[in-house]
């Protein structure tokens, strides 16, 4: 009895009606525009966006992104920001959010330092969500990665039939706390050894009425 049901299912047609969330991506490639780039943490040719071949994420890599306390630091060192604000041009028909982001990199704290990394995202003209933190304390020398997630319920889609920019705010941030700046150096960034690191931002698709 469970085969035949197993079978009937495998030769149904699953049919998602106009507006419910779809984890099947447009079958045309998605192209994406960097309209936009500002911000300490990504000077000029140091960010560029990718979209993956299955159309079901877009890649940011970084490659200037760093934020410091301590020797050889300057005051302002201590935070950098990035802010990209994006073109996603979608096949007609479908309309997208950002399901979940995943952002990594490297993390030299001192014992008593620590940073910050915090992300947010928008489209044009509606409102910012909520900001997402993440904390990594001292002593600490390794690789970091971080990922927010948003609830299916939760995710905000671009309104169907407009065509609205889409804005990533993402800011490093390292605190001295009670290690000595006079003799050690501590850091964050979004970065590797070969000058580049990966964030990525996994898409909802919707289709549209």
């Amino acid at each position: 009895m469970l085969n035949a049901v197993a079978a009937a299912l495998l030769a149904s047609t699953i049919i998602i009606p106009p507006g419910s969330p779809n984890e099947t991506p447009p079958p045309d490639h998605i192209t994406i525009d960097v309209v936009t780039v500002n911000g300490s943490g990504c000077p000029a040719g140091t960010a560029a966006v990718a979209v993956s071949e299955d159309n079901k994420a877009f890649t940011v890599t970084y490659s200037d992104y760093l934020a410091q306390v301590g020797v050889g630091a300057r005051p302002t060192d201590f935070r950098k920001n990035c802010q990209l604000n994006l073109r996603v041009n979608v096949p007609q028909g479908f309309t997208y959010g950002i399901a979940q982001a995943d952002y990594r990199g490297f993390a030299h704290l001192e014992r008593g330092a620590y940073a910050i990394q915090k992300a947010n995202y928008y489209f044009q003209g509606m409102s910012q969500n909520d900001s997402a933190q993440h904390r990594y304390n001292g002593p600490h020398s390794d690789d970091w990665q971080a990922t927010d997630q948003t609830e299916v319920a939760a995710i905000v889609y671009s309104p169907c039939g407009e065509k609205r920019n889409f804005n990533i705010n993402t800011e490093l941030r390292v605190y001295p706390g009670s290690s000595n700046t006079a003799t050690t150096t501590s850091f964050v960034s979004m970065d590797s050894t070969d000058g580049a690191i990966d964030t990525t931002y996994q898409f909802s698709w919707k289709t549209c009425p």
